[in-house]
């Protein structure tokens, strides 16, 4: 335990996973109210800062990933499930400490994004494809800050919470790469295959995204490697140090079961009464222990 965790880790929040899930109903609900309010929380580094709207900083964690659908519920069920493990895996300060830089990573990139768009409008030109090409072709002669609002508030939700929840996922195929999950609830894949499969998809991601894509999933990718160099050397993260660990501690809460002392005539043991004096009989034929109430009363076995 380092010395920072153990003086802020007390601060901890548990059940973070719980609380993310529980962020984006909210952001569902707004979505079924009037989706356009969620306008006005996503991370749009010009809104902040240009027009100060800091509370962005805060809300876009609201903003949901992606549509409401039967898919994403049962996605949400298992980030649930697989956030939870990492939290028990790693402890509540840790697992604290890797939403949290995934989070801070999303928010420094929207606003380091924003910064290269705006001191290096034609390096950034053939980064945002044909759909926006005439849009940043404007900017090279008119008001970038004009052009980078309207960038900014149609891709503003590239910066959301998506990527952070992929990268939940490969945090824990790398703590559990052996542990085997039910693709479609039907054909039964290994988590490092399925965290390989996620890693390929971001890279191929930030390889043909535009420079807000590229930014998005190079935060989140940052966010990974610094896990797996903070874990890797971790023996107690392996998986079968945690069987091991788990097999020894059901070993003693099972022996803590067991008594030492049972009386062969009213069977009580010195988990019923620890007051009671136990003792074997030299008179009867074989091992036959009694309490001192029966000790002196019973009938000798021969």
């Amino acid at each position: 335990m380092s010395n920072f965790e153990r003086k802020f880790g007390k601060y901890a929040i548990p059940n973070l996973t719980v609380i993310l899930i529980g962020c984006y109903v909210i952001g569902y609900l707004m979505q079924l109210i009037n989706a356009s309010f969620l306008d006005f929380l996503t991370l749009d580094a010009y809104k902040i800062l240009i027009e100060v709207q800091v509370w962005r900083i805060f809300t876009w964690i609201i903003v949901p990933p992606d549509d409401l659908n039967i898919f994403t519920l049962i996605m949400l069920i298992f980030y649930y499930s697989i956030g939870t493990t990492m939290e028990r895996t790693l402890g509540t300060y840790k697992y604290n400490v890797f939403l949290f830089r995934g989070m801070l990573l999303t928010t420094l990139a929207s606003v380091l994004c924003f910064g290269i768009c705006y001191f290096f409008p034609n390096v950034t030109l053939s980064l945002f494809g044909e759909t926006y090409r005439p849009l940043v072709t404007q900017w090279l002669n008119e008001d970038q800050l004009y052009v980078l609002k309207i960038l900014y508030s149609e891709l503003a939700y590239v910066f959301s919470t998506y990527y952070i929840n992929i990268s939940i996922f490969l945090a824990f195929a790398i703590v559990y790469p052996e542990m085997q999950v039910y693709l479609m609830f039907v054909i039964p894949v290994k988590v490092k295959w399925l965290g390989i499969l996620d890693l390929v998809v971001m890279l191929y991601s930030f390889v043909v995204g535009n420079i807000f894509t590229r930014f998005s999933v190079g935060a989140a990718l940052i966010n990974i490697a610094i896990f797996y160099t903070s874990v890797r050397n971790l023996g107690y993260l392996k998986p079968n140090r945690i069987v091991r660990r788990a097999q020894f501690v059901k070993k003693v809460q099972t022996a803590q079961t067991y008594t030492k002392h049972k009386c062969a005539i009213c069977g009580q043991t010195e988990k019923d009464n620890p007051e009671l004096e136990f003792r074997f009989c030299s008179k009867c034929k074989g091992n036959y222990e009694y309490c001192s109430e029966h000790l002196y009363t019973h009938e000798h076995i021969k």
